[in-house]
């Protein structure tokens, strides 16, 4: 590969990286302690992860337990879970936090679904700016270098596999997301 798929390929690795990020906060009627990551606690004066002051168990597919390693820091955590826009009332028993993941209805599951879709979309879109991004500097190399119409051309066609295989893969994140969403 050269400089200008290398770059590429770099670029929409993240995408794909991104939208599994995305895809893995969507919330289904299983429990995914992921859920979790994007929610800090305030811990001795400083935003913490709740995964850095806890461990995440999930002990059946239906629900979470979260086991603070320090007990003072339990009230701190329900009070972050409560105010984050995570949907679920966690139940404290002073020793640890359960939240159950309810089965979503069938409308619920539809709209997970259309959010799975958009998301998808977003994807597709950053990785037809990354192809734009390589077109354009393989069009200035082509201008200012010494370098070939052919070998641009070759480039070019290079990275629009590359895109392909891209697209096909979101395709393919996109339809495991669905079906496991829509899975009662």
């Amino acid at each position: 590969m050269s400089e200008y798929t290398d770059r590429a390929k770099s670029d929409m690795d993240k995408c794909v990286d991104n939208l599994k990020a995305a895809f893995a906060k969507v919330r289904t009627g299983r429990a995914n302690a992921h859920v979790l990551d994007s929610i800090k606690v305030e811990y001795y004066g400083q935003m913490t992860p709740i995964t850095q002051l806890a461990g995440v168990k999930v002990p059946e597919a239906s629900a979470l337990v979260i086991e603070p390693w320090d007990k003072s820091a339990l009230r701190s955590i329900v009070k972050a879970i409560e105010a984050s826009d995570l949907g679920i009332t966690p139940n404290e028993d002073g020793v640890s936090i359960r939240l159950p993941f309810p089965k979503p209805t069938e409308e619920r599951r539809r709209e997970l679904a259309k959010e799975c879709n958009k998301l998808a979309e977003e994807a597709k879109v950053a990785i037809r700016k990354a192809r734009g991004d390589a077109n354009k500097r393989i069009d200035r190399a082509e201008k200012d270098e010494d370098f070939p119409e052919d070998d641009a051309n070759r480039e070019k066609k290079a990275v629009q596999k590359l895109t392909d295989e891209y697209a096909k893969k979101v395709d393919a994140m996109l339809k495991t997301k669905t079906a496991e969403v829509m899975e009662i």
